[in-house]
């Protein structure tokens, strides 16, 4: 990996290793474990050099470049990406969004997998800055979730903070999140709570409630934060009311952009959505070779 590209991954709080094993993984399921592209082979001659620039199909917020360059440099040798955005940027169709210069059967053999991921990180980012601007002038802000795509959680959830959004959890071993079948399995909220605080002090707790006695319940035994899953806005401003200050509120279940700014008034901290990262529609992204003079 350059010292640029590894620096662009830090910058966007990523880990650098965890990132590499990622496109590994890509690329070896596209070329095999032979890392071949018969097609490419065939029909390019090995010393062959071309330019291709990435260009945006469609508008959209941009996030993955990094990602996309680290693509470029793992499937060979002599790839040179010079990129022309930044993650998070609002780009349109036709905006070149970087330019990559080396061995043709490289380009071509890294395309897909490059596209594939950067398309998918700028869909996400595309879809939580809707979310974003939806919630602005409130003090409420959108958060994932873990519903994403399994083995790009980090790209992701990255991608929700490149367009402004927030992460929640990043799994289930930084947070403690007690939801319905734990409060089953534990006989209560306050029980599963008080479990939680004995096994784990200094894990932080959120406390999944659907009626006002649970988040009083939650509250009373410690909690400060309080998930309100399905709740109407009629009920979520009364758990507003009844809590206070004593706990961060979300609102989830079922949110969408249309009934987003209704929710946000009731005056919860959060609202989390899942289909930032599992229905996001991809950006139209294409790698298209310079032609040859």
């Amino acid at each position: 990996m350059k010292d640029t590209t590894q620096a662009q991954l830090l910058k966007a709080g990523l880990d650098t290793d965890e990132v590499q094993r990622i496109v590994a993984n890509a690329l070896r399921e596209d070329l095999g474990p032979d890392r071949l592209d018969v097609t490419s082979v065939a029909t390019i001659p090995e010393t062959q050099v071309d330019t291709a620039d990435l260009i945006a199909r469609e508008s959209g917020v941009v996030a993955g470049l990094a990602v996309a360059e680290l693509v470029f440099e793992l499937a060979g040798p002599g790839a040179e990406v010079t990129v022309h955005a930044a993650d998070g940027d609002t780009v349109a169709r036709g905006d070149v969004l970087a330019t990559v210069t080396g061995p043709t059967r490289t380009l071509l053999s890294a395309e897909r997998t490059a596209l594939n991921l950067l398309c998918r990180m700028s869909g996400v980012a595309t879809h939580t800055r809707r979310w974003v601007e939806q919630l602005a002038g409130t003090k409420a802000l959108v958060l994932d979730t873990r519903k994403t795509t399994p083995g790009l959680r980090p790209l992701e959830k990255y991608a929700v903070r490149a367009a402004g959004g927030t992460n929640k959890r990043m799994g289930l071993y930084d947070v403690a999140m007690i939801k319905d079948n734990h409060k089953l399995a534990a006989g209560s909220i306050t029980a599963a709570y008080d479990l939680v605080r004995a096994n784990f002090p200094d894990v932080g707790v959120q406390v999944e409630v659907t009626t006002l006695a649970e988040a009083q319940e939650a509250v009373a035994a410690g909690a400060t934060f309080l998930l309100c899953d399905n709740m109407s806005p009629q009920l979520l401003r009364e758990v507003v009311a009844a809590v206070g200050d004593r706990a961060e509120l979300e609102a989830t279940g079922g949110l969408t952009l249309q009934v987003a700014a209704e929710y946000a008034a009731t005056g919860v901290d959060y609202l989390s959505v899942g289909a930032l990262t599992h229905s996001s529609p991809i950006v139209d992204i294409a790698l298209d070779l310079r032609a040859r003079k």
